[in-house]
């Protein structure tokens, strides 16, 4: 009887701890009460929700599953489930847990309104919207209300329906104006429609209600930047490092505001002390990268572009359509076409449709030497825009190199014709017509050579 009295007791204790945001100790707490009596699912739930305020989601997760295998028709463990499956990027799983807490509990609005997130960040906005309509057929209190249009709106953000996700989350900010960041995330949806000015306010009226927010902070000083107020954006970032001392976005950001100035050696410091902060921020690596390659340190460059290379090998869903197109211009820059084949490839699979995407292919395989892979890229490109001087200029080159001059004539005419101002194919059209000149002297003297020799083998035959 003695250890279920102890539980109880720490479970007591527990809440206490929680309540007094000492996570650790609460945890430590429940741990000894399950320790005692393993099969209480409350007490399990309990783990989850102080592991989750820990930022400890993996963990979380292993506690809330423990409380909805002991308690299988419980829908508050499926949905936390669902909710830390978002946390993790864990997306479609995190969709079959708030189907299972919508079936465990019907009437509950909530399993819908996570899955408006869910669905817009799969991509999948039809059913994102579709969850949105059935969440309107449940009744809500005003803040799940502001929060499923406040979801639907980071759906039409994504798809650059940006008025509408203003409309959005005006009706959010109405509903319940102290709806989580609700202000940041209109100010940033003016921000996408140019209204920079709108947006600073609104990312001001943030921070008077919650001055200490980073995000909040951080998306600030970006639009600084955006506005080329850097004395106002470097405050903010600094902001950000006086609350949290070890936060890898403000010197990145801090690092991007000193090489806007051109001093790239302090640009390069602070990149450095991002990646020391968060090894793994690829943008970080990238631009520093960027960096080197602009002060000729192209081994540096090169060191940090295949780790990044590595990376994408390994994760490749992790790259979006963006980061392709960076890290696969950067290896060109750095002399890595061979590396940089793949990853344009992989942009080329994402975007079959994109010219530009088949030009950059293109010169990466015609760089590593595959003329013919090179050409088809182009042609792919070219197919998809006939005016696509970039692919123009390189198909008349690659014919150029193969001796084929009056196939680079044509490619160059076409090139011309498209981009007449372009100096590099003027360029290229002295280039030919040197060669053709040089190729009419060559036939004058091999034909004068020809004329000597039928003279003198007449002078012979008179002799004889």
């Amino acid at each position: 009887m003695s250890d279920w009295v102890d539980a109880e007791r720490h479970v007591e204790r527990a809440h206490e701890l929680y309540e007094a945001g000492r996570w650790d100790e609460a945890e430590s707490e429940l741990r000894a009460a399950l320790s005692i009596n393993p099969n209480r699912a409350e007490w399990h739930f309990n783990l989850g929700l102080t592991l989750e305020a820990a930022g400890k989601f993996d963990a979380a997760m292993g506690a809330f599953r423990d409380a909805h295998a002991l308690d299988p028709e419980d829908p508050q463990s499926a949905l936390a489930m669902g909710v830390n499956c978002l946390r993790l990027e864990r997306l479609r799983e995190a969709v079959d847990w708030f189907e299972s807490a919508e079936r465990l509990e019907p009437a509950n609005v909530e399993p819908y309104l996570h899955r408006i997130e869910a669905f817009a960040r799969l991509g999948d906005h039809e059913q994102a919207e579709t969850m949105f309509y059935m969440a309107r057929q449940h009744e809500q209190s005003p803040t799940q209300e502001a929060t499923a249009y406040a979801n639907l709106a980071e759906s039409l953000m994504t798809r650059a329906l940006f008025d509408k996700a203003i409309w959005c989350l005006r009706e959010a900010s109405h509903l319940d104006p102290s709806l989580p960041r609700v202000h940041a995330r209109l100010a940033a949806a003016h921000a996408s429609t140019g209204r920079h000015d709108r947006a600073r306010q609104l990312y001001l009226r943030e921070l008077r209600e919650r001055p200490g927010c980073i995000d909040t902070l951080l998306d600030l000083g970006c639009l600084l930047l955006d506005m080329n107020r850097l004395a106002e954006a470097g405050e903010k970032f600094r902001r950000v490092l006086e609350i949290e001392s070890d936060h890898p976005e403000a010197p990145f950001h801090l690092a991007e505001l000193a090489a806007r100035q051109g001093r790239e050696r302090e640009a390069i410091a602070t990149l450095r002390v991002a990646l020391r902060l968060d090894p793994e921020h690829p943008e970080a690596r990238r631009r520093l990268a960027e960096l080197y390659l602009s002060t000729d340190e192209k081994d540096a460059a090169l060191e940090l572009l295949r780790t990044e290379h590595a990376r994408f090998k390994h994760e490749r869903r992790s790259f979006d359509d963006e980061d392709l197109l960076d890290l696969g211009g950067l290896l060109l820059d750095a002399g890595a076409p061979q590396e940089a084949i793949g990853v344009l490839q992989a942009l080329v699979e994402n975007r079959p449709q994109d010219a530009g995407a088949w030009h950059e292919l293109s010169v990466a395989l015609l760089r590593s030497g595959d003329l013919a892979r090179g050409m088809d890229a182009c042609r792919e490109a070219i197919r998809r825009d006939e005016s696509h001087p970039a692919a123009l200029h390189n198909m008349a080159l690659a014919h150029l190199q193969q001796g084929q001059r009056r196939r680079a004539w044509w490619w160059l005419g076409r090139a011309l014709e498209a981009d007449p101002d372009d100096g590099s194919l003027r360029r290229m059209r002295l280039i030919l017509r040197a060669r053709g000149a040089v190729d009419v002297a060559r036939g004058g003297v091999r034909a004068a050579s020809r004329a000597w020799g039928r003279f003198a083998a007449a002078v012979r035959t008179a002799r004889v």
